[in-house]
Parts: structure tokens; C-alpha cells; sequence
């Protein structure tokens, strides 16, 4: 079966931002087999005649068109600079050559309901994610681990990569870990579901290894596209390599901490990772520290003691 028009639109969309990650003019556009697809998407016999103008309005929900944040516009991450990767363009096959702002009306999505963005999510987390083989880490995971909480938080959290726990499990930071960024974040007066939590990677590096420069350059877009539907007024990259990859330097977590940062328009606060506080606990107060700028900007309160 061939792939439909809403098919090769998402194909073109997930491409262009690895594109717009990498700074390539073409990146592999893979084959879609649209038979495994949920029930309920149209098949190319289903989809009524439409001129291209129609189908570009029929493509936009809602609010996405008037919304004027922009996380997927500026300057191209250079992440080959950044972690000396090479592109997964230079790994072979189909290419496809990506005009500039094409589907530009699709990024930015600050304007979607919360529906709206659980559904996008959900679609990219179905369709893509769980079925991706990019790099060789798809071939020792149990589960992806996608991403959970407020589809429309004003927060959101970014590890490094899951580890034994959220592989077994499919969820990000359930572990010991997962137990202080709980705690962590009802310090600042919120529960779990109030924010969304993820990982730059979506599959356990084998020992909990620190992600691999090409790793994080195959998986980054999956992030990119989670950040533009969510479009959170603040995120708290937790470690160096979460920090490093979206902030696109080698600086250490020492350096970028206690202080925000602009991605994109949206402010980030870089902080230490709550496993390398479980192991160095006289680094909490720094953490806190950190917390609080975050609090400050969303006029959060701490809870008061009891």
C-alpha cells in the first residue's frame, strides 16, 4: 500500500526538523508501511480529492496557525560541532531535499489545546517513536521511553537517557532517581502530573552508559518535536548531557547552572541530575538554588511546612 498524503506529510515534518537539528540540506526520508497504522487513518482510497491549498488548511488544527512562538525557528543546532557526530544523512538511502519554512506553519504550537497537543504527542510517540530503529539501541531496549505528564505544562524536565527501571517499565525517571525529581518537584509546589517529564534519549544506553554523540543526534528531533507541541514557558535540563544538547556546548553542568538560558525563546535552567545528587547530597542546595530562579519565573510558592 502506498503511503497516504497525511503520511508523507508527517514523514516530511519529522525530517525537517532533523534537518533543521543538524543544519543538512537532505536527511533519509524513511519507507512507511501505513498497514500497522491505528484504525481509524484514512488510506489513500479514503482521502477525498483536495487542492493543495485545502489540504494545507485541513492540516492545521485549531489556534496552530495564529500561534506566534516559534520553539522550532533560529539557528540551526550544530550538533556535529557540538559532539563531532556525523549526520545520519551519511548513513545511506532515500534522501529528500528540504525547502526552507515548508511546513512551518506546523511548528510553534503554543496555541493548541491541551487535546489537541495529548493527540500530536500521542501520534508521534505511536507512530515514531516506538517504532524507531535509528541507532543500534533499539536492539537491547525492553520499552521506548517516551514521556509522561501535563501535555500542556508551563515545565518541563529533560534527562539523559532512561535506565533500568523506566526500560522495564516505559516511563521516565521511576527509579531512585525518579524518586527525588518527585520530591524535587513538589518542593516547588507541584505534583508529578503538573509537569512533563523526558529524556533526550528514548532507549537505555546498555549500563547506563552516558549517551553516545550519535545517539543523541539520531534521537534529538524526537525531543524537538516534544518541545514544540508542549511549547512550556521553562525547561530544567537535568545533567550535563541534557544541557549540553539543547543548549548545543560542551560546557560542563558546573558552568551552565544557577543561571537561565535562552532556547529558542524559552527560558532553560540547567541543574545537576538527581542521580548525581543521589550520590553527591551536599550538591542539593545548589539544586534547590536552582529551583527557586525556576519558581520565581512561574510565581510558584513553596509549600508551607507542617
Amino acid at each position: 500500500m502506498e503511503p497516504d498524503e497525511r503520511t508523507i506529510r508527517r514523514a516530511i515534518r519529522q525530517n525537517l526538523l532533523t534537518e533543521r537539528a543538524l543544519g543538512a540540506s537532505e536527511v533519509p526520508l524513511r519507507r512507511f508501511d501505513v498497514t500497522g497504522f491505528q484504525a481509524g487513518q484514512l488510506g489513500p482510497s479514503a482521502v477525498p480529492a483536495q487542492s493543495s491549498a485545502e489540504r494545507q488548511r485541513a492540516s492545521r488544527p485549531a489556534g496552530e496557525a495564529g500561534s506566534k512562538r516559534r520553539l522550532g525557528r533560529g539557528r540551526p543546532v550544530e550538533l556535529e560541532r557540538t559532539f563531532g557526530a556525523a549526520s545520519p544523512s551519511s548513513a545511506g538511502g532515500e534522501t529528500l531535499s528540504v525547502g526552507g519554512g515548508l511546513f512551518d506553519s506546523a511548528l510553534g504550537q503554543a496555541g493548541l489545546s491541551r487535546e489537541q497537543k495529548a493527540r500530536r504527542l500521542a501520534e508521534l510517540d505511536e507512530q515514531h517513536v516506538k517504532h524507531c530503529t535509528k541507532c543500534p539501541l533499539h536492539r537491547t531496549r525492553t520499552n521506548t521511553v517516551f514521556g509522561t505528564g501535563d501535555p500542556a505544562a508551563r515545565l518541563v524536565f529533560v534527562g539523559e537517557a532512561p535506565g533500568a527501571d523506566e526500560d522495564a517499565q516505559g516511563e521516565p525517571f521511576v527509579g531512585r532517581a525518579g524518586k527525588l525529581l518527585d520530591r524535587m518537584i513538589a518542593a516547588m509546589g507541584l505534583q508529578r502530573e503538573q509537569v512533563y517529564i523526558c529524556n533526550i534519549l528514548k532507549c537505555r544506553p546498555p549500563g547506563n552508559r552516558t549517551p553516545a554523540a550519535s545517539e543523541v543526534v539520531a534521537c534529538l528531533p524526537y525531543l524537538l518535536e516534544q518541545l514544540e507541541i508542549i511549547a512550556p514557558q521553562v525547561i530544567v535540563a537535568l545533567g550535563a548531557p541534557a544541557s549540553q544538547a539543547l543548549l548545543q556546548t560542551n560546557r560542563s553542568i558546573g558552568q551552565l547552572r544557577g543561571r537561565f538560558h535562552d532556547y529558542r525563546g524559552v527560558k532553560l535552567m540547567p541543574t545537576f541530575h538527581p542521580a548525581y545528587l543521589l550520590r553527591s547530597p551536599g550538591e542539593k542546595r545548589k539544586a534547590w538554588d536552582d529551583l527557586k530562579k525556576v519558581m520565581a519565573v512561574l510565581g510558584l510558592k513553596a509549600p508551607s511546612k507542617r
